[in-house]
């Protein structure tokens, strides 16, 4: 299962030429800079932008090919737009049901009760959108798409018009939606953040061109990409909660590489926990500390030490088991330490600055 595109289109100021290999399931950020195509993209592959130099197939089915052209609306696929734009004069649940009504009865895969459950929107059935908060009526948009039993889902930043209280409301549902419904999300985004909480899958945007594509973890740390010489610059760790120790309000997630303990987060044990780890939050020594205030000691192997934007730093690239670390140290570190490729020494993790 996977969506290969191909689209090519010139508007004089912008030319966008991109070949993509989607995967059919899970989520694929589309990342960059405003102005690198992202939208545009999400607009071919919904059928709003009709090109005549390109390719779209979706799970082996012919969307676009030369002159064959499947219309917007007869593509199976749900649409979520920046803002919400609900229906002002209907309440909530006439505004979930307006697609699912007009789907025929065996097209219908997604039902109103697993959706309302799914998003949380049980005690919101009744109000009008003017009587929600922002997270909550983009919670309603993207409850409106699902109930159309889109096949594949576009989501154009939807986050980008809310405050930062409303993004940390909106974002677990998001997760959930990632991890318990099967239809392939396609989410354009210029927030790392966003990207490094959701994503499985990333394509790497500038200038209308593909800059890398691939799994989100490895592109992460590709140092080779603007993204791991950028102050953000992090690593994804994908573990699941070990342990619960609450009288210290912190939780342990195991992963291929070791435990690691960070704030306190209110999931099962066994639920699946992912990480993200800034560079700069990552030191290095070669031998396991005995005291120290920080809580992590992970044995790594240095498996690259790449030059920095910044001159007096270096970033170290670090096999945790099957994952990858990023450390950015500074070069007298590096030079003082005779750190070198395949040396295996302790990164040192600050617990409470992992998200």
């Amino acid at each position: 299962m996977s969506i290969h595109a191909r689209f090519f289109l010139d508007r004089g100021d912008f030319t966008l030429d991109v070949d993509l290999e989607i995967p059919g399931r899970g989520v694929t950020a589309l990342f960059g800079r405003s102005g690198s195509g992202k939208t545009t993209v999400l607009r071919c592959l919904a059928g709003l932008e009709r090109i005549r130099e390109g390719r779209l197939t979706f799970n082996g089915e012919i969307w676009q090919e030369g002159r064959r052209w499947l219309p917007v609306h007869k593509r199976p696929l749900g649409y979520v737009f920046q803002e919400a734009s609900l229906f002002p004069h209907l309440r909530v649940r006439d505004n979930l049901l307006y697609g699912f009504k007009r789907l025929p009865v065996e097209q219908r895969r997604l039902k109103l009760d697993e959706v309302v459950d799914l998003l949380g929107l049980t005690e919101l059935l009744a109000r009008y959108p003017d009587e929600l908060s922002g997270g909550q009526r983009q919670r309603v948009s993207i409850g409106r798409g699902l109930l159309t039993s889109p096949r594949l889902l576009l989501m154009d930043e939807p986050l980008a018009s809310l405050d930062g209280i409303s993004k940390g409301e909106i974002l677990p549902y998001l997760e959930r939606l990632r991890d318990e419904l099967s239809i392939p999300v396609v989410y354009v985004s210029h927030t790392i953040e966003e990207v490094a909480r959701l994503a499985d899958h990333m394509v790497l945007l500038e200038n209308g061109r593909a800059l890398a594509q691939g799994p989100l973890q490895a592109l992460l740390t590709r140092t080779d990409l603007p993204l791991a010489h950028s102050e953000q610059a992090a690593a994804v760790i994908e573990g699941t909660v070990a342990a619960q120790h609450t009288l210290d309000h912190l939780t342990e997630v195991a992963f291929s590489g070791g435990s690691l303990l960070i704030s306190h987060q209110d999931r099962p044990v066994g639920a699946p926990q992912r990480l993200r780890i800034l560079a700069r939050d990552v030191s290095v020594a070669l031998e396991r500390p005995d005291s120290s205030s920080l809580l992590n000691a992970i044995p790594v192997t240095i498996t690259q030490i790449s030059d920095d934007p910044h001159p007096g730093h270096v970033i170290l690239n670090l096999a945790a088991g099957e994952q990858q670390l990023l450390a950015r140290i500074s070069a007298r570190s590096c030079r003082q330490l005779a750190l070198s490729p395949g040396q295996p020494v302790w990164a040192m993790v600050k617990g409470v600055a992992v998200v």
